[in-house]
């Protein structure tokens, strides 16, 4: 009988904060969630009764979230800009919702005692031109986007916190995780342009921009099962899938799952899709598949798999 954890899931009404609680529950856990759903919904909590808890709170104010800390085992951070491009038109975004919300999450935990930590980073701090696959110790890290800076940023502050004060931090550097409840990224981009013109589907860039894909179960599971097994001080991991797929890919998938068979695909041409895109990234999963665990589905299965449950979710009249 393992004793019952109280988890705080910043992010947690978000597409992998949620996913991640239904695991938390599912073994037993007691969920705090902070989230002021800026981009979260309060429906992909609402299949949980009182074991979860949600506090609608911006994890920017830190007097607010404070009080919330005491008494609690481990902290899932993963609340963050989750659009990328905003951060380039209002260019503190990334440093008010990462850097600095971060900074009062291992705070808010240093003053209450909690011990553990995991933090939702991102390939994009491996910035441009990393080789691929890209090991856990490349470096510099030198990211190109703000949002990469603010993740950057963040894990510097998880190795200090440790390293000074003696907590315990996991960091995970996410491939592109897709799946069911996804609200924004490109395979759910290209259903709304397919619902809104069955007859084209326009492509930023050339098409050619490639990515490693991981399907949001995949990735729950993955952080879990390295938090059970792995205890060092600072554990460091990359999640992904063994392989790329690549935008053009994708753009034939998801005409051929939403039955827009006459679209026409159209490129708007140049290497990437916007300022601050990384074109091709793949992460070394090697040290992760160490651990045990491996992915049940590979970028292209689970390119296919988030197709279709995001046209469930989205609904298609055509």
């Amino acid at each position: 009988q393992r004793p019952i954890m109280r988890s705080i899931v910043t992010g947690g009404a978000g597409f992998i904060g949620s996913h991640l609680i239904d695991r938390l529950v599912a073994r037993g856990d007691e969920v705090i969630v902070l989230d002021n759903l800026s981009s979260g919904k309060a429906e992909f909590l609402s299949h949980h009764d009182s074991q979860v808890k949600h506090v609608d709170v911006d994890i920017t104010n830190f007097d607010a979230i404070l009080p919330h800390f005491e008494g609690v085992d481990v902290v899932y951070h993963l609340a963050a800009n989750p659009d990328i491009r905003l951060g380039t038109q209002v260019t503190d975004t990334d440093l008010k919702q990462g850097t600095i919300a971060t900074y009062n999450v291992v705070e808010s935990m240093r003053i209450h005692n909690v011990s553990t930590i995991m933090f939702a980073s991102s390939s994009v701090v491996y910035g441009d031109n990393a080789p691929m696959p890209t090991p856990e110790d490349h470096g510099p890290c030198l990211p190109i986007s703000l949002y990469g800076a603010s993740k950057n940023a963040g894990e510097s502050l998880v190795s200090s916190w440790v390293g000074t004060f003696g907590l315990q931090g996991y960091i995970f550097r996410f491939a592109n995780i897709i799946g069911d409840r996804g609200t924004h990224g490109v395979i759910f981009d290209f259903i709304h342009k397919l619902k809104r013109n069955p007859n084209e589907l326009e492509v930023l860039g050339d098409g050619l921009q490639e990515k490693s894909y991981m399907e949001v179960g995949d990735c729950v599971d993955a952080i879990l099962h390295v938090m059970a097994n792995q205890h060092e001080p600072l554990n460091l991991f990359n999640l992904g899938s063994h392989d790329t797929c690549s935008v053009r890919r994708i753009a034939e998938i998801v005409v051929e799952e939403t039955g827009c068979l006459n679209a026409e695909i159209v490129y708007t041409g140049g290497s990437r899709g916007w300022a601050g895109d990384v074109p091709r990234a793949m992460l070394g999963i090697d040290k992760m598949l160490e651990t045990g665990f491996n992915v049940k589905y590979n970028s292209e299965e689970a390119v296919r798999h988030t197709a279709r449950a995001l046209i469930d979710e989205i609904g298609l009249d055509n």
